[in-house]
């Protein structure tokens, strides 16, 4: 993941050794929803405030709100994307006719 956003490359851009694309996406939206990285930054600055290494007035809490909220209307978006494909994906398949497939004429299902 660090190496994705250091390059700000795309998720299928990511080299095989990585592991699939779709598997490093998918725990990284579970690591996102669980909180770890909002943690991490957090442990970060807390330890280089500790140290006296960091102006905490830099970092804004009305920016991290900023960030998840960008990140929580991506995956809507997303969410969105894949219902609208759940419901073109449930339509009945439909015989050359016009009728349902798997009916006979009277209506009578043909098994």
């Amino acid at each position: 993941m660090i190496w994705r956003f250091r390059t700000s490359s795309q998720w299928r851009e990511i080299p095989c050794e990585f592991g699939p694309w779709p598997a490093v996406y998918g725990r990284f939206r579970v690591w996102r929803d669980a909180g770890v990285f909002t943690a991490l930054l957090e442990g970060v600055i807390a330890e280089a405030a500790r140290q006296g290494k960091m102006d905490l007035s830099l970092v804004s809490k009305e920016v991290m709100d900023a960030l998840e909220e960008a990140a929580a209307e991506q995956e809507r978006a997303r969410q969105k994307g894949a219902a609208r494909q759940n419901r073109t994906d449930r339509t009945q398949a439909t015989a050359p006719s016009g009728k349902s497939a798997g009916t006979s004429g009277d209506g009578a299902n043909s098994a």
